[in-house]
C-alpha cells in the first residue's frame, strides 16, 4: 500500500512511523515547511515535499494530519484525488472531506510528542466511513497498526474528544500549576511523582469515582480553608481549586 502524509507535526509524525512499521511504502511526506519535510522523510526513506502540486497522485491513502483548521484548505488542494483520503482530527466532521470518492477518518485517541517513542499498538484507533466498503479497508488498515481499532462516527467522536481533554490535557495542567506551586515555595516536582503514577495506575482498574481521594470528598472544610489561605496571594489558582472542589463534592454528596 502507498502512503502519504500531509503533515510533518506530532501526529503526523507518529501515524507516518506507524505505517513504515507495519510495512507499507510511505512514499511521501508533505509539510509547508520543508525541512520539517526533509527532517520525518530522512527518518522515514520517504520523500520529502513542500508544495501540493509536488504531492503523487497516484497513491493508494493520504493521512491529512495536520491541524483542525487546516484540513479544508488541504481538501481542496488535495482534490481529484482517486485514492482514500482521511484526515486524524478528532473534532472535525467526516463531511469536510466529501469531495472525494473515497474519504475516512482515522484519528488516534492518544497524545504525542515527537521525541517521545510511542508504541503505537497500545493507541486506540478509530475509524468512520460512510461506505461499508471503505470501513472495512479502514479496518483493515487500522488493524495493521494497533489491534485496538473502534468504529466511532463523527458526533461520538467529538464527544470522545471533549472527553480526552479533561483526561489528559486538563491533567497535564494541573502537573503544570502543581510544578510552579512546589518551586514558588523550594520544593520539588518530583516528590509528587510517584503520587501521580500511582493516581493513573488505580484508574486502570477502578472507577475514577471510586478512588476519589483529598479534602473534598471527605467534606474537611478547615483543610480546604487553609489551603485557600495558602492561596491568597495567587487568585488564579484559589479559583481553580474552589470550582474542582466544588465538583467533587456535589459528586459525592
Amino acid at each position: 500500500m502507498d502512503v502519504v502524509c500531509i503533515g510533518s507535526g506530532n501526529v503526523a509524525t507518529h501515524m507516518a512511523r506507524a505505517f513504515k512499521k507495519s510495512g507499507a511504502n510511505l512514499i511521501q511526506i508533505w509539510s509547508r515547511s520543508l525541512d520539517n519535510a526533509v527532517v520525518l522523510a530522512n527518518e522515514l526513506e520517504a520523500e520529502p515535499v513542500s508544495a501540493f502540486k509536488e504531492i503523487n497522485r497516484s497513491a493508494d491513502l493520504y493521512v491529512i494530519a495536520v491541524k483542525d483548521d487546516a484540513i479544508a484548505g488541504v481538501a481542496e488542494a488535495l482534490k481529484g484525488i482517486e485514492g482514500l483520503v482521511v484526515h486524524t482530527s478528532g473534532a472535525t466532521d467526516i463531511s469536510i472531506l466529501s469531495s472525494f470518492k473515497k474519504f475516512g477518518v482515522l484519528y488516534p485517541l492518544q497524545t504525542f510528542s515527537k521525541n517521545k517513542q510511542i508504541d503505537f499498538a497500545n493507541v486506540p484507533l478509530c475509524i468512520e466511513s460512510l461506505d461499508k466498503s471503505i470501513l472495512e479497508k479502514l479496518r483493515s488498515v487500522a488493524s495493521g497498526l494497533t489491534p485496538m481499532v473502534y468504529e466511532v462516527d463523527s458526533e461520538k467522536r467529538r464527544i470522545l474528544h471533549l472527553a480526552a481533554v479533561f483526561a489528559c490535557n486538563f491533567v497535564n495542567h494541573m502537573y503544570m500549576l502543581s510544578d510552579e506551586l512546589v518551586k514558588r515555595h523550594g520544593l520539588e516536582f518530583e516528590m509528587l511523582k510517584p503520587l501521580i503514577m500511582e493516581t493513573a495506575v488505580k484508574v486502570q482498574t477502578e472507577s475514577p469515582i471510586t478512588v476519589q481521594t483529598g479534602p473534598a470528598v471527605r467534606n474537611d472544610e478547615k483543610t480546604l480553608t487553609r489551603h485557600l489561605e495558602l492561596l491568597d496571594q495567587m487568585p488564579d489558582l484559589a479559583q481553580i481549586y474552589q470550582t474542582l472542589s466544588k465538583s467533587i463534592k456535589k459528586t459525592h454528596s
